[in-house]
């Protein structure tokens, strides 16, 4: 499915539902999991959104377009801006070229998409 048509909102939801899954056939590596991320996620001398927005960089680095979904949504969820997630593309394209260059148009994509339901909530 490109990401022009992918339903970025939809998609995730359906992706946190096969994550039930594995938390349910793997509750002990996904408890450690989930204890990393909280541990991670915790606002120290940076906050929350910035860590998101590094997280979404990361994804798109790496081609994880699942990663991308979730950073995506929880950036704006912490407050992260149309113009923030921009410049936090420019650094991913930057630092991974070509490649995160396409990735960057699907997170892109994705926080249009998940910008236009929130506002529509």
């Amino acid at each position: 499915m490109s990401s022009e048509t992918r339903d970025w909102p939809q998609w995730t939801r359906e992706l946190s539902a096969g994550l039930r899954d594995l938390r349910a056939g793997t509750p002990d590596v996904m408890k450690g999991f989930s204890s990393i991320a909280q541990a991670a996620l915790q606002p120290h001398a940076l906050d929350a959104k910035t860590k998101e927005l590094i997280a979404l960089a990361i994804g798109i680095a790496v081609r994880c377009d699942d990663c991308i979904a979730f950073h995506v949504k929880a950036a704006i969820d912490h407050g992260a801006t149309r113009e923030e997630v921009l410049e936090t593309l420019g650094m991913a394209i930057y630092m991974g070229a070509g490649p995160s260059a396409m990735y960057a148009s699907h997170a892109l994509d994705a926080f249009t998409q998940f910008s236009n339901e929130k506002a529509a909530a």
